[in-house]
């Protein structure tokens, strides 16, 4: 099994900056992809940055330019830099992981359990 452990919410002022972690462990051959998802009060769970296994990353519109995702491969760990928060980022982050658990299996997709980002003054 594999198991997804993030860390870092909590509470910041507008303007502030958070940095949220996900480490995967368990059974892993590897890692492919890597991503944030965030779900606000009302809403639908939204896609917010994603790495490839190459280190490619693509963003939502509403975050380019203020949030980074990154990722060590040593540590099975990714990461969610948070720049110039907003109250509109509020929510539940998730980061999701696509493992492979041996060699040549197929890839599956695990969720972390969520942690919560408050963005208010």
């Amino acid at each position: 099994q594999v198991q997804l452990v993030e860390s870092g919410g909590g509470l910041v002022q507008p303007g502030g900056s958070l940095r949220l972690s996900c480490a995967a462990s368990g059974t892993i051959y590897s890692i492919n992809a890597l991503a944030w998802y965030r779900q606000a009060p009302g809403n639908e769970r939204e896609l917010v940055a994603a790495i490839t296994s190459g280190g490619g990353a693509n963003y939502a519109d509403s975050v380019k330019g203020r949030f980074t995702i990154s990722r060590d491969n040593a540590k099975n760990t990714v990461y969610l830099q948070m720049n110039s928060l907003k109250p509109e980022d509020t929510g539940v982050y998730y980061c999701n992981v696509e493992v492979q658990r041996y060699y040549r299996s197929r890839l599956y997709a695990y969720w972390g359990q969520g942690t919560q980002v408050t963005v208010s003054s």
